[in-house]
């Protein structure tokens, strides 16, 4: 049986929350930074999200989780907009992406390059394809990327 990280049982647990408070759950996690521990819960709408909409789900959230009890160590709770320039992780998130600009990180190397940025042409789960400023089209396989993320250009 396969160990369920913190970070996917405080999703299943907010995921309703956020769905009441109108919004999506983008993504959940759970790190540890200096010597303390942070729950972050990523919201959004359209439209963008407000403090409200953060409170909303924070309190309620903050309650269940008290109440579930699946973390047996002190930790601070955070929810928020995951940002302008979020992590792409999820297949919608890369469906929602296509057309903008995008940051590639890889494992190795690839070209002699392990960072390219360029438009979002495809992701299939397999294979993800950018426009780079040649118009020159890459494909990377997605067992070769560390990391996907929007950029905005100014």
């Amino acid at each position: 049986m396969a160990k369920t990280s913190i970070a996917e049982i405080v999703a299943s647990l907010a995921l309703p929350i956020v769905e009441e408070a109108g919004c999506e759950l983008v993504d959940v996690e759970f790190v540890k930074e200096g010597g303390s521990y942070f729950l972050r819960v990523y919201i959004d709408k359209p439209g963008g999200i407000t403090l409200d909409d953060c409170e909303s789900v924070s309190r309620p959230l903050n309650d269940l989780i008290d109440e579930k009890d699946p973390i047996t160590h002190a930790y601070y709770l955070e929810v928020s907009s995951p940002g302008l320039e979020r992590p792409l992780k999820k297949p919608k998130d890369f469906e929602k992406a296509i057309g903008s600009a995008v940051e590639v990180k890889l494992f190795k190397a690839l070209n002699n390059t392990k960072t390219y940025v360029g438009d979002l042409v495809s992701c299939d789960g397999i294979n993800l394809s950018i426009k780079l400023e040649k118009e020159e089209i890459l494909t990377i396989p997605m067992d070769q990327v560390a990391k996907v993320k929007r950029v905005i250009k100014f």
